[in-house]
């Protein structure tokens, strides 16, 4: 057995090697596990894989909702609901002090909720809010900060490919993940509001605040920004009121996007064209990825890694909690390294099995077993925990990709200064973590609420 865990460890530093030296992951998952399933099994083996599993994979019905959000995405990006939001945004929040920033990440939480891409978020809003809060004097830490962390709304406020890619991996139902996804979204635009409202009590020059606008220049951005609230009401409305799954759901909200880009003539034919490539070229790489983690996920599976992890864990006898703290540090410390979805492909079918060995699907026992919660609910709490730690990865030196994407923007502003910027949002973070931790009903609430 020790032959078969010190080839999979080894497999694990090529592959870590590769992704060191920006091969793409997808090539190099596929790369370690057709390579390990060949010399394990034989190479018929691999063209057998090859043969079936692309198409067993991708004909996942739970699969067609990712390519239908993608859209969606790509179409709100072109059809101008990200000024929609934040001219009402601006016009509720900007006269206070720090206003424009707390406009921004207002913005940025309701392009996420039909959009689902926290680097879409982040890139599309920065275009939008950048310019205005340069306009205000605001700093160039707290102006670019605000934007890379409220991109990370992105890909927790449901709907978020990443939570999808999520449950169809643990088997969890999606629906019920938006639900659990939907309070701890809400808590992080608090946190980050109030986090803008202490920065600007320390530091006031970093924003300044302004007048307000007048009555029709209010009435006209509120008014502005009703299809946006409505597009979300009826996508995820009929989503939590069972009037249909979420495959169909996305395809309503294309649908609904497209029709107000038309009427806005925001979207026209060259845009409908640049958003289908768009689409066609992200859902390539999402499931070009998900088939590379697939393959490796077998190679893992037939050299007993994951069971063997599971087992030198339990053996440490380090209570549950700890052991999910410990997890979580492992996937802040990854998100540093690689793309969120990358990152939730590759460590889920690693970590998952470890905490329900632990959780034993038990309730807490007198002895302190378990978590104190049933498998299905360990599964939903963990996933929201999951996604949030891998948001700090997108806004984490050194890589960071959310700052990367704002950088790019606000050239004027040194990588450095947008970091700091960063550095209260990230403790922010850290806090909603906390407060999850100690808390689970904030993510369990919703659901069981909503299943009556």
């Amino acid at each position: 057995m020790a032959e078969p865990i010190l080839l999979g460890v080894g497999s694990l530093v090529a592959l870590a090697t590769m992704i060191a030296i920006r091969m793409p992951i997808a090539y190099a998952m596929i790369l370690v596990g057709g390579v390990g399933i060949a010399l394990v099994d034989g190479s018929e083996l691999v063209l057998n894989q090859l043969k079936t599993l692309a198409y067993g994979q991708f004909s996942i019905y739970d699969l067609s909702v990712v390519p239908m959000f993608v859209l969606m995405g790509a179409l709100a990006g072109k059809a101008g609901l990200s000024m929609a939001l934040f001219r009402a945004a601006n016009a509720w929040l900007g006269w206070l002090r720090g206003g424009t920033a707390m406009a921004a990440i207002a913005g940025c939480a309701g392009f996420g909720a039909v959009c689902g891409s926290s680097l879409a978020t982040a890139s599309t809003m920065g275009r939008v809010a950048l310019p205005e809060l340069k306009r205000y004097r605001y700093s160039g830490a707290l102006a670019t900060g605000s934007l890379a962390a409220g991109g990370v709304l992105g890909i927790l406020i449901p709907p978020s490919v990443v939570l999808i890619i999520y449950a169809i991996i643990v088997e969890a139902n999606i629906v019920t993940m938006f639900a659990a996804a939907l309070l701890p979204g809400v808590l992080a635009v608090l946190l980050f509001l109030l986090t803008i409202a202490i920065y600007v009590a320390i530091r006031p020059e970093a924003g300044p605040g302004h007048e307000g606008v007048d009555a029709t220049e209010f009435r006209d951005a509120t008014m502005g920004v009703v299809p946006v609230l409505a597009i979300f009401g009826i996508v995820l409305g009929g989503i939590y009121a069972g009037f249909y799954n979420p495959t169909p759901a996305a395809a309503v909200g294309v649908a609904l996007v497209w029709l107000y880009g038309a009427w806005t003539r925001e979207i026209r034919g060259a845009e409908m064209v640049e958003a289908l490539r768009e689409t066609a070229g992200t859902t390539g790489m999402i499931y070009l990825i998900l088939f590379g983690a697939e393959l490796l996920k077998i190679y893992m599976s037939r050299i007993g890694l994951p069971q063997a992890t599971a087992e030198w864990i339990l053996a440490t006898g380090l209570a549950p909690m700890a052991v999910l703290v410990l997890l979580l540090l492992a996937l802040i410390f990854l998100g540093c390294l690689m793309d969120s979805l990358s990152m939730i492909l590759l460590v889920i079918p690693f970590f998952w099995p470890v905490l329900v060995d632990l959780n034993g699907g038990l309730y807490m026992t007198a002895d302190g077993a378990g978590f104190g919660m049933s498998t299905e609910h360990l599964k939903i709490w963990f996933g929201i925990l999951a996604l949030i730690v891998v948001e700090l990865g997108l806004i984490t030196p050194p890589v960071g990709m959310n700052a990367f994407v704002i950088s790019a923007l606000a050239r004027d502003t040194p990588m450095i200064e947008i970091f700091r910027g960063v550095a209260p949002f990230f403790c922010a973070e850290l806090l909603r973590v906390g407060l999850l931790l100690a808390f689970p009903a904030l993510a369990l609430w919703l659901p069981q609420v909503l299943s009556g």
